[in-house]
């Protein structure tokens, strides 16, 4: 089965996530999509970031009714901070009868250069890339053999608009899942 790999933090979930799920699936060689959450990614500092356990729970609220789709805690057990490169690698060794394809988003494409390992990962796996408004493919590797870079369409939402929409005491509804707005609310999240 080719599986579909959506790192990210996911601080919280959003529409947006699932849009980029749902388009990879329908509109790609890819089976499945699992939701890989980041319990701290090397590029990013965020005093913001909830346990990874809570932002795990969220992913399995938002997916709960799709079977398409599943949440992936693989990194829990990873040395800090979380690199694409040895993730990929313990997955392939702990499911050899699944092929794994990375899915980023056009601007993280732009510093791919700048992951560990990067050129092993493109050696080794296809990457899918989801274009985003306003940033450009890096003329490094606009044309590897192992990028495929799709028109998704997409909302301009993002955790942080979701976190800030928050902390304004504006309603979140139609950003995230109901059963992730109720969560978020019940536990009063990102308050």
């Amino acid at each position: 089965m080719n599986i579909g790999l959506l790192f990210g933090s996911f601080n919280p979930i959003h529409t947006g996530h699932l849009l980029i799920a749902n388009y990879m699936v329908e509109y790609t060689e890819i089976d499945k999509i699992w939701f890989v959450v980041s319990p701290q990614n090397p590029f990013k500092i965020n005093d913001d970031l909830l346990d990874e356990n809570l932002r795990l729970q969220m992913i399995e609220l938002a997916i709960a009714d799709d079977e398409r789709f599943e949440a992936c805690d693989i990194e829990f057990t990873l040395p800090k901070p979380s690199y694409t490169t040895l993730t990929l690698t313990t997955l392939s060794q702990k499911h050899p009868e699944h092929q794994f394809t990375p899915i980023i988003g056009g601007d993280n494409l732009q510093s791919f250069h700048l992951w560990k390992d990067y050129e092993t990962i493109l050696n080794n796996y296809q990457l899918f890339v989801y274009r985003r408004v306003g940033f450009h493919e890096n003329p490094l590797l606009a044309n590897h053999k192992t990028i495929k870079i799709f028109e998704v369409p997409l909302l301009n939402i993002s955790s942080t608009y979701v976190r800030e929409t928050l902390q304004a005491g504006k309603s979140i509804k139609y950003l995230v899942p109901k059963l992730v707005r109720e969560f978020i609310e019940e536990k009063g999240l990102y308050r």
